[in-house]
């Protein structure tokens, strides 16, 4: 038969473990005064000002997470002084979110910072041939996220 070969046990766990110490590592290297900021307020900040005003509901389901999730995410964005929200001109009954110019500028630091770190160790750590299979990893990981299973 033509079938794949089934994972091998533990790829999920190890592949979470390492998900999980590389985000706290990233996280580590912000600035101080940035490590307020949770990774799922950050993500959710970034998606606002990267796709412009959006809805609570759409927030929620681009980040994989419950409403009410969602909704814990972008009042502590919203006390934070990081965005507002204001009536969809389109449809009244809809609020749309947007970012303010601390968001925006937050935004631009934080990632920034942390991709610099990671950029680094990427290139003075690993071999030619582990950065491909990194980027191909990444592309692999991308679709694990944006599927609907």
């Amino acid at each position: 038969m033509g079938s794949e070969p089934r994972p091998q046990a533990g790829t999920a766990a190890e592949l979470m473990k390492a998900m999980t110490r590389l985000r706290a590592r990233l996280r580590a290297e912000s600035a101080t005064d940035d490590m307020r900021w949770t990774w799922s307020q950050i993500t959710t900040l970034g998606r606002i000002v990267d796709e412009g005003p959006t809805t609570a509901s759409d927030l929620a389901a681009a980040e994989h997470v419950r409403r009410q999730s969602m909704a814990e995410t972008l009042a502590a964005l919203r006390d934070g002084g990081l965005i507002t929200s204001g009536k969809d001109p389109a449809d009244g009954r809809k609020t749309l979110l947007h970012a303010t110019a601390e968001g925006r500028a937050l935004v631009e630091t934080i990632p920034a910072v942390r991709e610099a770190w990671l950029e680094a160790a990427v290139r003075d750590l690993l071999r030619a041939d582990e950065r491909r299979t990194l980027l191909k990893a990444a592309e692999i990981m991308n679709r694990l996220a944006d599927t609907d299973r």
